[in-house]
């Protein structure tokens, strides 16, 4: 069984999420919040296995929140999946940059819930190519004046070959696949990105791989 809380100021949209999470019977939700500080104390308290959390909240907004998990080493195993609108685009890099496993529009399907949550939960990160092209498109003006390409500089070619795949969002069995390795490769491979850039998860190597200049938004 699959834990989580839900984390989010309007008590409708909790109340929408928590019946399309719990519809399988594999996920429950253990606890709820209505902003980023209490959001903290229900999950300090219960320990899931991940959280869906808004960005725009009263007293401590979901961005401070996951910057406070993310120096908390108790919750290292806490995933966090980010709820935003196209609005709040601008956020989804600083969400990613501050802790979260990933994304998902408000509007998400149910079904596509439910799978994101069982992905994060594995370890993985929600980073699904549609998803990321669509948010990174939006914000290809911001990127475009901020590339920082000197963030490549401590990896090999091969490794810039598996980043750029992770950016356009393939999975260790299709970068295996594209580079004619195995996927137990490809995930050590992944192992080293983030130990030579100082990353903590694959969906901030593919934020990494786009402020590089590595791979653009229309690339994918």
């Amino acid at each position: 069984m699959i834990s989580i809380v839900l984390v989010d100021d309007q008590e409708v949209v909790r109340t929408g999420l928590r019946t399309l999470a719990e519809r399988d019977g594999d996920i429950t939700v253990v606890g709820e919040a209505a902003d980023g500080e209490a959001g903290l104390s229900v999950i300090r308290q219960h320990r899931p296995d991940v959280v869906l959390m808004d960005i725009r909240m009263p007293r401590l907004d979901g961005i401070a929140a996951l910057e406070r998990l993310a120096g908390d080493a108790t919750l290292e195993a806490v995933r966090v999946i980010v709820l935003t609108t196209f609005d709040e685009d601008e956020n989804v890099l600083a969400a990613i940059r501050a802790g979260a496993a990933g994304y998902l529009l408000k509007d998400v399907a149910p079904v596509d819930l439910r799978s994101a949550i069982r992905v994060v939960a594995t370890g993985e990160s929600l980073l699904s190519p549609a998803i990321t092209t669509t948010v990174l498109r939006h914000l290809e003006g911001r990127l475009g004046t901020t590339l920082r390409p000197e963030l490549l500089d401590p990896l090999t070619e091969r490794e810039r070959e598996v980043l750029a795949r992770i950016g356009r969002g393939e999975s260790n069995a299709e970068i295996g696949r594209s580079l004619h390795i195995s996927p137990d490769t490809a995930r050590t491979y992944v192992s080293r990105l983030l130990a030579k850039l100082g990353v903590r998860d694959r969906a901030q190597l593919v934020v990494l791989s786009y402020e590089s200049g590595l791979i653009t938004p229309g690339s994918t």
